[in-house]
């Protein structure tokens, strides 16, 4: 039972960070990195690379959450640990590694 509230958790969470990835490597304008913020055309050299990166950073950051599922499957308190973890580390990374991608393109 707990490895089925595990996977009902657990495969949304890393769907939705993987669909962000993927979102934005496919977006024609640039991707924003914080809720409500914008990326103005103009300030991009080069859209498509910089939605690409975009887009790897968070598919990246979605391996933890896949990695985090199917340990989880194995081994509960392996795949929370792991989650906890990836995430304690993952998650101030997202916009040092962010910051860097819109200095790189930055007009």
């Amino acid at each position: 039972m707990d490895n089925l509230i595990w996977i009902i958790i657990m495969l949304p969470v890393s769907l939705l960070t993987t669909g962000i990835g993927v979102y934005a490597w496919r977006r024609k304008k640039p991707m924003w990195f914080w809720s409500g913020s914008t990326v103005k055309e103009s300030e991009i050299s080069d859209i498509a690379a910089y939605n690409r990166a975009n887009g790897i950073m968070w598919i990246a950051f979605s391996s933890v959450m896949w990695i985090s599922t199917i340990l989880g499957v194995i081994n509960m308190k392996m795949g929370g640990v792991f989650l906890i973890a990836g995430n304690l580390i993952g998650v101030p990374i997202l916009p040092i590694v962010y910051g860097k991608i819109y200095r790189k393109y930055k007009r």
